[in-house]
């Protein structure tokens, strides 16, 4: 199952202010992304399954522009990376 596919099955719950607070996932969905998930614990590669997923041009392609984007020295401080990346623990 592609992420497309699982994507137009599931559903967002907002609260008044029009913030996604929860996601509804059909139990038949649920199901299958734990089994999925399950198996991808003795995945060799030890990526997680949505990374197998990814195309491998698609994995060149943004190899590429991040090369492109360091040479044109449009990076970014590692501490303003951590940061950003602790807004999704």
């Amino acid at each position: 199952m592609i992420i497309a596919q699982i994507e137009s099955q599931i559903r967002y719950v907002t609260n008044v202010d029009g913030e996604t607070t929860d996601v509804l996932v059909p139990i038949e969905l649920w199901q299958q992304l734990i089994s999925l998930s399950s198996i991808n614990s003795d995945n060799a590669s030890g990526l997680a399954w949505i990374d197998e997923q990814e195309p491998k041009a698609q994995i060149l392609a943004d190899l590429q522009e991040s090369v492109r984007q360091a040479a044109l020295g449009q990076t970014f401080p590692v501490s303003e990376l951590w940061d950003y990346s602790k807004r999704f623990d």
